[in-house]
């Protein structure tokens, strides 16, 4: 017969694991007989209703540790265990969650030593055992003597690599961010998507915000549940905003810029819908401008063809309601353009864009005034006629 266990006795059976290990934790009686939530920092969740479950014990494993594929980084990975346990330390529940820490080394170079900063590395990361420093000694001397293996960012035809800040312009918005962006509060930025219109652009910001930074990008590459909320706002709510059409569509531009994403962006289809964003846009744009041709009409004694022609093609004239429209406008269309631009290192990418009139679009972009929108569009084109279908495409 099972001894009934004192408060005093379930305390001491607690047994720590490793120096990983937390104690259990001892639920609130507020807590049990309902659907209590399990969680931990790494996203593990489990659902339980039951009388009986009085502990949650939660265990760290650390596992291998690798060196970053294109970075100056380690790799530490480790799972974390959730576990309910009853009154008598049985499991009732449990769940595994695999997860991965990167370690950025950013003062290794040359004459760094490594026997230093592999004792550092230790200590401020509770994830890897003493007993394996020679390991990580090893791991550091070989990031220290390997070439450098980022990936390359694409560029406009110029054959320079050039950072990605450098490339475009911050997306403007109505509103002032003043708040920094925290790559660890990334997914409370991916919960504000689901909310109203100035949220999704806040939430969108600091995602971008953080997307500008390629340090980050393989974190948010890792974040399926933040990408999946992108890519559905920009599918399926481009149209309350441009300006957060404008920002999604950037935080991918920043994941084209390296090649080795571009299969991340076709995974969501983010090319595609690109260019049926435009085709409306060019639509919008149109318009617009008849719209104007028709006001200028009734003002002005003069109202032949040539007048009508000028309207269309003179920007300093145009409201100033409709210079902010077409600026905004203006401002996703360059960072839409550069996007496919990059996807269009693929040729068979390049024909699928070929296919949906990409040549007509840009040459449609010809008609605006925007120097560095145009500069893009011409370099486009360039590339596109290489072959003689596009150049058939742009008589």
């Amino acid at each position: 017969m099972k001894k009934t266990l004192t408060d005093d006795d379930k305390t001491s059976q607690v047994k720590v694991f490793s120096h990983f290990s937390r104690p259990e934790i001892r639920l609130k009686e507020s807590e049990r007989g309902r659907s209590v939530c399990l969680f931990d920092l790494s996203g593990i969740m489990a659902l339980y209703t039951t009388e009986d479950a009085k502990y949650l014990k939660r265990r760290i494993r650390g596992g291998q540790i690798d060196v970053h594929p294109t970075e100056k980084a380690l790799i530490v990975n480790y799972s974390i265990e959730a576990t309910v346990l009853d009154e008598f330390q049985q499991t009732m529940l449990g769940d595994k969650k695999d997860a991965q820490k990167i370690i950025r080394l950013k003062s290794l170079n040359p004459n760094t030593d490594i026997r230093a900063l592999a004792k550092e590395v230790i200590s401020q990361c509770k994830l890897i055992h003493p007993t394996k420093r020679l390991e990580v000694e090893q791991l550091l001397s070989y990031l220290q003597n390997r070439r450098d293996t980022a990936p390359s960012m694409t560029t406009s035809g110029t054959g320079t690599q050039k950072p990605i800040s450098d490339e475009l312009e911050q997306p403007s918005i109505d509103f002032q961010l003043t708040e920094t962006a925290n790559i660890t509060d990334i997914d409370d930025y991916a919960e504000l998507l689901y909310d109203n219109v100035p949220d999704k652009i806040k939430g969108s910001a600091l995602i971008l915000q953080l997307a500008r930074n390629p340090d980050n990008l393989s974190e948010i590459y890792q974040k399926e549940s933040v990408l999946n909320a992108l890519a559905r706002v920009y599918k399926d709510e481009w149209k309350a905003s441009i300006e957060l059409a404008t920002n999604i569509v950037y935080i991918f531009f920043c994941f084209s810029s390296f090649t080795d994403f571009h299969g991340l962006v076709a995974q969501y289809r983010i090319g595609a819908q690109t260019m049926t964003i435009i085709d409306a846009e060019m639509k919008k744009y149109d318009q617009w401008m008849d719209e104007i041709a028709e006001e200028r009409k009734k003002k002005s004694q003069t109202n032949n063809i040539l007048f009508w022609i000028s309207s269309r093609t003179t920007i300093p004239s145009i409201p100033d309601k409709y210079k902010t429209l077409i600026r905004k406008q203006e401002q996703f269309l360059r960072v839409a353009f550069y996007l496919l631009l990059n996807l269009a290192e693929d040729l068979k990418v390049e024909l699928k864009m070929r296919n949906k009139i990409i040549c007509s679009q840009l040459i449609h972009a010809l008609d605006r005034d925007n120097n560095d929108l145009l500069i893009l569009v011409v370099s486009f084109l360039k590339k596109l006629s290489v072959f003689v279908e596009n150049k058939n495409d742009m008589k």
